[in-house]
Parts: structure tokens; C-alpha cells; sequence
């Protein structure tokens, strides 16, 4: 049976009812949760951006299932830092955390100054961070000198195992030069023939561990409301890479939908009022070869969903799925 898992979204929710959202996740029936790791919201309506690493911490502790975060080593996070970070969470709490590794976009990452590279130096420097990463929770002294700098670092507090570290890819070409590295592959929902290609370059390349998929939707009580929520909190859905990768700035985000057709949001956003349906549309794509599935609710107020979620859409998708 396909794992369901949570998805939560720090640039949409304060914290505090973030956590209050995993917390009711669990309650509902979810099998694990999930989070974005941004420093800036996608638009100005969406308004937040709590700091993941201190959020998955708290969400450890208040629940008892896995939770993984997606995370963009390289630029904002020192690699040395995030090996130490995940070492922590993995030894506090064995075996239920993960991240899904990838090269970041600008939105976050040009705070510090540095130019913003290229997507294939981009990805080198994953592959050297993710390298860094995987020797310290391994116990190793680390020196590196390459596209990520790092001098006799050490982690000291290790876990009896290491988190698993999935990649993060939206095209069939990162997912096959992903396959080398990762322990995972995690994806977000797009067209079915897109989603086929990505899973099996992923696995054409000897990927291994799970194939992991995101859906953003969007739940209400009519269509008309269902898809108003999605246009207020989601219209950043309606631009796709490589455009996503490089606007620095929420306000960018704005005015780089103005005069989109808002319809098209249907394609990255499962707009829906009746539960059973929903579940046969996610059920549809999680069969393309998937192992788990996050689902993200763009509203909110993330409370209503949860009620569906629990007496009506985690039945029905399990059923179909």
C-alpha cells in the first residue's frame, strides 16, 4: 500500500500552526510528513517562511512518525553545517528523518551575496556537498577544496545511521544523473508523460530507494472555491523551471504571473470539491511508480483539509491505491 504522507508548507503557515497542522496530520491518519526549506514565500499573499531545521526539530518531537525536509546545500548552507544539523535530528530521532537534496533557487540562495551559477555548476556543487555530507555522518575528517570549501570538519554527535538523502528532480535529465548518488529520488506532480520519463531515468540509471511524489491541490466545498484558494496562495504554480530557479525576489514572482492565464493553474494545482475524485486523480499519478506520495493542501487554513483528509480522501486513497 502506497505510504501518504503530509505536506507542509513553511512559506504559506506560521510555525506555530505548522507544527499544530503536523501535529493534526498524524491525528488524521497521514503516514509521514514533509516540508519545503525557502527563506523567502513564493508571493507577497503567502506571507511566511518559518527556519525548517528548527521546525522539523520541534515536529520530531510532537509526533511519531518519519518527516523529511527538502534541503539546498552549497550556498546559504554550508555543507559542514547541514551534516552536523542532520546528525543531530537523526541521533535525537532514529530513523524517521530524511532529506530530498537539490541545487536550490535563487529565491533563497542570493542572500549571500555570491552569484547565482549556472544549473550544471549548480548541480556539481550538490554532488560535492552531498559527497561532504555523506563522509561526516560516516565519522570522517573532512577536507575538500572545490566548489564547496571545507577544512578538517568532524561531526562529532553521529547517529547509529546516517538519514537517507534523496535527491530532488523535476526533469528526466536530473533524475538520471541523480541515480549515482541518491538514496531516494522525490519529484512534484506535472504532466503523466513527464512523470513517466522522470521515474524511469531514475531507475534506468539504477536509482534506488523509494520514488517519492508531491501533489499540490486544492479541496473545498465547491469548485469555484476550491479554485479561488489556489489562485490566491498558489499562483507561483503557474511558472516552472528554469524561470523558477532564478527570480530572487517574492515581488518577482508576482509580477512574472500578471497576465498568465490563471486556468492553466489546473496543471500544477489538483483543483477539486469532491474527495473520491480527488483520490482517483492522485491515485492515477502515484501508479505511474511511486512509493509515497505528500500531499499538499494549498490553503491555509489547513484544519479543513485535514477533517477531509481524514473521513474522506485517506480512505478513498488508500482503497485506490
Amino acid at each position: 500500500m502506497v505510504f501518504i504522507g503530509f505536506h507542509a508548507s513553511h512559506e504559506q503557515v506560521a510555525p506555530s500552526a505548522l507544527l499544530d497542522a503536523v501535529v493534526g496530520a498524524e491525528r488524521a491518519g497521514f503516514d509521514g510528513a514533509m516540508c519545503s526549506d525557502h527563506l523567502a514565500p513564493w508571493s507577497r499573499a503567502q506571507g511566511h517562511s518559518g527556519f525548517a531545521l528548527s521546525w522539523v526539530a520541534a515536529a520530531l518531537a510532537r509526533t511519531g512518525f518519519s518527516i523529511g525536509m527538502v534541503n539546498a546545500p552549497g550556498q546559504r548552507y554550508h555543507p559542514v553545517v547541514i551534516a552536523q544539523a542532520f546528525a543531530t535530528l537523526a541521533e535525537m530521532f532514529p530513523g524517521r528523518f530524511w532529506a530530498a537534496m537539490g541545487s536550490g533557487e535563487a529565491l533563497n540562495e542570493h542572500v549571500t551575496g555570491d552569484g547565482w551559477p549556472a544549473k550544471h555548476i549548480r548541480n556539481e556543487r550538490l554532488w560535492e556537498s552531498v559527497d561532504v555530507i555523506h563522509r561526516l555522518l560516516a565519522g570522517e575528517e573532512v577536507d575538500h577544496d572545490g566548489l564547496v570549501r571545507v577544512h578538517r570538519a568532524r561531526v562529532w554527535s553521529l547517529p547509529a545511521e546516517p538519514p537517507p538523502l534523496f535527491a530532488t528532480a523535476v526533469s528526466a535529465e536530473t533524475a538520471a544523473w541523480a541515480a549515482s548518488w541518491a538514496q531516494g529520488l522525490a519529484t512534484v506532480a506535472q504532466e503523466p508523460e513527464s512523470l513517466r520519463r522522470v521515474v524511469d531515468a531514475y531507475r534506468s540509471e539504477g536509482g534506488a530507494g523509494p520514488c517519492i511524489l508531491q501533489v499540490h491541490l486544492s479541496l473545498a466545498k465547491t469548485d469555484d472555491e476550491a479554485f479561488a484558494i489556489a489562485r490566491e496562495q498558489w499562483k507561483n504554480g503557474l511558472l516552472s523551471p528554469p524561470v523558477t530557479w532564478d527570480l530572487e525576489q517574492p515581488e518577482d514572482f508576482d509580477a512574472a504571473v500578471a497576465g498568465l492565464d490563471e486556468q492553466d493553474l489546473r496543471r500544477s494545482v489538483l483543483v477539486d470539491d469532491d474527495a473520491s475524485s480527488l483520490a482517483d486523480r492522485i491515485a492515477d499519478l502515484v501508479q505511474i511508480g511511486f512509493e509515497r506520495v505528500y500531499l499538499h493542501h494549498v490553503g491555509t487554513d489547513q484544519s479543513l483539509f485535514l477533517d477531509a483528509a481524514a473521513s474522506e480522501l485517506i480512505p478513498a486513497l488508500k482503497e485506490r491505491a
